[in-house]
């Protein structure tokens, strides 16, 4: 397959390069219903498309403005982010309207961001006339109906005078409690690390991609729509929510479509264990599969035994697993492993763990396996720092991951004191750099990196380091009717000192048993209990109060990750609705 030159340097190049020299070839297919009906774009397809929304845009001489995008996963969003580029216009990726009822994060984008166009579908756009009223503001914005263009406007479209220095889009944070930040991610970071995610998912031969992920998140855009236009290869499109109802049609897509590379969040992996049926095996062939990358959220290892295990007879090879850790600060890929081996695991001892020491230890009640998230890749940078002193770690020293080269972003757009601090950052004693500080906690041993967690997130009691996400699993182990990935840990202010509290989803299948009624009954109190005990023995700390709440009220980010300090906030305000208040 031809390659285009290293003049390539932007998106918009790189797109036009290939419509002109694989005009034909599959570029995307979008399965509506996650299943049979499906609509394909070729790169010649796509290239029209991407011209006729970019000469509407410079029909209002947007160059150099920004354009909120709001589409229902599928390929008009594709299109409109390429007509976004092909004009010189920075894209904005919002919400999917099914979540317009959470108007005040999308209210909050245009409050950062101010664009000065809005881009999505004729349907969309009346539902977003009848909002007007209620919210002025989004009359302030122009709106186009990218499907309702008139046809031949591709031929009035002129090529924009960007570089790699060009701002391509503001990716928005998923967030917690706090206002959304937009990053800028130029056109050379997302050249860069495209080519990172290249080397790393050792994409030498044009993959096949396939992914529900959404299309507004760094992980779905990047990963399963950029990657694939970088390498001219066919990627296969689902909604989210097709996957949420039912897994097995993540799993169905590769099988059909003989899906080299795919992945998601670890929650993806469980979730496929628990739903999908033993009887649905035999309709599986996952034979194909070579990068099942695993990231956005810590990886566990027993998920990747259990998933490995439940469909090995389906074909799926246990070193097609390929953990991997970024963040959009960095546009996206930071580091992963090597796709010929199997995923390394260190067990740790806890205790020192929780003095900032990685030492290794045999597997038991006091010990931690944790997952390597691999190595970096390209031109990149992987540093642990001491996030107090700036002084660099020693090898299984935990501190603050940091990260540097071409693809680092820009900054947050319009936060000038924060982008000092958080992207320009320096070592003590070390001319290397500047560097992202990411925020995220982690040791190296052997150029391996393994995350540990999220500086805001650790919890500190009576001196000692817990992270959330191993206190959440012991608690939501505890009984089937406790939802996996649906708990919440974190500390609140008490007169003797920081306190735990747990945070437990039950699900809507059981009622409380002296209620009497319930298909299934659950002793709320006993349960309370059983959590408290077995937090205690597994992590030698005492649970301030264990609260059981009804299925749904765990917060969560677009990205399926689970808001602790958001759940905090209204536990503390004492607006959560509890099961069986």
């Amino acid at each position: 397959m031809p390659s285009p030159s290293r003049s390539v340097q932007t998106l918009t190049d790189l797109l036009r390069w290939r419509a002109s020299n694989q005009t034909e070839a599959r570029a995307y297919t979008f399965l509506q219903d996650g299943e049979g009906q499906e609509t394909t774009w070729t790169y010649g397809d796509l290239d029209r498309q991407a011209r006729a929304i970019a000469a509407a845009l410079q029909e209002h001489k947007g160059a150099g403005e920004r354009a909120l995008l709001l589409y229902p996963p599928g390929l008009d969003y594709i299109a409109a982010f390429f007509g976004s580029l092909y004009a010189g216009v920075a894209a904005v990726p919002a919400y999917p309207p099914a979540q317009l009822q959470a108007v005040t994060r999308i209210l909050s984008i245009l409050q950062d961001a101010k664009p000065r166009f809005a881009l999505t579908t004729h349907e969309i756009l009346e539902s977003v006339n009848a909002l007007a009223e209620a919210y002025p503001v989004l009359k302030d914005i122009r709106w186009i109906a990218t499907d309702a263009l008139e046809d031949g406007l591709e031929d009035g479209w002129k090529r924009p005078a960007i570089t790699g220095d060009t701002l391509a889009f503001l990716q928005y944070t998923s967030g917690s409690t706090s206002t959304p930040k937009g990053v800028m991610v130029l056109h050379r970071n997302l050249m860069s690390n495209e080519e990172m995610i290249r080397q790393g998912f050792s994409h030498d031969d044009p993959p096949t991609i396939c992914g529900w992920l959404p299309l507004y998140h760094d992980m779905g855009l990047i990963g399963t729509v950029l990657q694939p236009m970088y390498l001219g290869s066919h990627s296969i499109v689902m909604s989210p929510w097709s996957f949420l109802q039912r897994p097995i049609r993540w799993l169905n897509t590769i099988t059909k479509y003989r899906a080299t590379t795919s992945g998601g969040p670890n929650f993806a992996y469980a979730l496929c264990t628990r739903k999908v049926k033993p009887e649905k095996l035999a309709s599986l062939d996952l034979s194909s599969w070579r990068v099942a990358f695993n990231g956005a959220e810590p990886v566990r290892a027993e998920t990747l035994v259990e998933f490995a295990d439940t469909f090995a007879p389906a074909g799926f090879r246990r070193e097609a697993f390929y953990p991997c850790y970024g963040l959009a600060e960095a546009t996206l890929f930071v580091s992963g492993g090597i796709t010929s081996e199997l995923p390394r695991h260190l067990t740790v001892d806890s205790a020192a763990l929780e003095q900032n020491r990685a030492v290794a230890a045999q597997p038991g009640p006091s010990a931690r396996t944790l997952v390597s998230s691999g190595r970096s890749w390209g031109d990149s940078l992987i540093r642990i720092v001491n996030p107090e002193t700036l002084v660099a770690c020693a090898p299984g020293e935990v501190g603050e991951i940091w990260t540097a080269g071409p693809h680092v972003t820009h900054g947050y757009w319009g936060r000038e004191e924060t982008n000092a601090e958080t992207f320009q950052a320096r070592i003590q004693g070390s001319e290397e750099g500047p560097f992202l500080r990411t925020g995220d906690l982690g040791f190296m041993i052997d150029g391996d990196l393994y995350v540990t967690g999220r500086i805001k997130d650790l919890i500190i009691v009576d001196g000692r380091n817990h992270y959330p996400q191993d206190l959440e699993l012991t608690a939501e182990s505890q009984h089937p009717a406790l939802r996996p990935g649906c708990s919440v840990a974190f500390s609140v202010d008490h007169p003797e000192g920081e306190r735990l509290v747990v945070l437990v989803e039950v699900s809507a299948r059981f009622a409380p048993s002296e209620q009497g009624d319930g298909a299934q009954s659950l002793n709320g109190s006993a349960l309370q209990k059983t959590i408290r005990q077995a937090v205690a023995a597994a992590h030698s700390v005492d649970v301030h109060e264990v609260v059981l709440l009804q299925q749904g009220e765990v917060l969560k980010t677009s990205s399926g990750k689970v808001q602790r300090r958001a759940c905090r906030a209204k536990y503390v305000e004492g607006s959560l609705q509890r099961w069986a208040a």
